[in-house]
């Protein structure tokens, strides 16, 4: 039998700093549950309340309902993003999200894990990168500290837990690339 075991009781997050201003952290749970996380608010609000608590925002963002956002402070969002209904972004650091990012439905970006060799179990905190053109299916998660290299695709219900590369398809738990992504232009980018 090991001699230690986990004990939550010896659990402490002082070390860990979720950013913001005082009055960031204190106000952004009544917008979250107000504007983000209920089926109101329209994209111009969203837009501005994400500014105003620190996120970066580019134009053209399309944002669903539900959408459950940690700190906004740490979020980078670039050009014509769309972020589906029942997203989930556990922004205790950075996620960075390039030009054209679509992240479907009922997805998870997980910047927070715990050690689970540490008998205090603790906490455990890493960026996400997703770079232009990236696709989450719905239903994805993506775990702490992964980068999404330009215009991957974590297929439906898949689970990244290792970097994913440019041009690629994954799928599956742990994702493992399928096959590659060629793009085709469409009618409106031809002479």
């Amino acid at each position: 039998m090991p001699e230690y075991k986990t004990k939550h009781s010896l659990y402490t997050h002082r070390s860990y700093k979720p950013g913001g201003r005082f009055w960031q952290r204190r106000l952004w749970p009544l917008a979250r549950w107000a504007i983000f996380n209920s089926p109101f608010g329209h994209m111009p609000v969203k837009r501005f309340l994400l500014r105003f608590f620190g996120a970066s925002v580019g134009n053209g963002l399309v944002m669903g309902t539900h959408v459950n956002i940690k700190y906004p402070w740490n979020l980078v969002i670039g050009k014509d993003v769309w972020i589906g209904e029942r997203t989930w972004f556990d922004s205790l650091s950075k996620i960075r999200l390039g030009d054209n990012v679509c992240i479907s439905q009922g997805a998870y970006l997980l910047n927070g894990n715990h050690n689970y060799a540490s008998e205090s179990f603790d906490l455990i905190v890493k960026d996400i990168t997703l770079e232009e053109g990236v696709w989450i299916g719905a239903g994805c998660i993506v775990c702490p500290g992964i980068t999404a290299h330009s215009h991957a695709v974590l297929s439906v219900g898949s689970v990244a837990t290792s970097n994913l590369d440019a041009y690629s398809v994954y799928q599956g738990n742990p994702a493992r690339k399928i096959r590659s992504r060629t793009i085709q232009p469409s009618v409106q980018s031809l002479p």
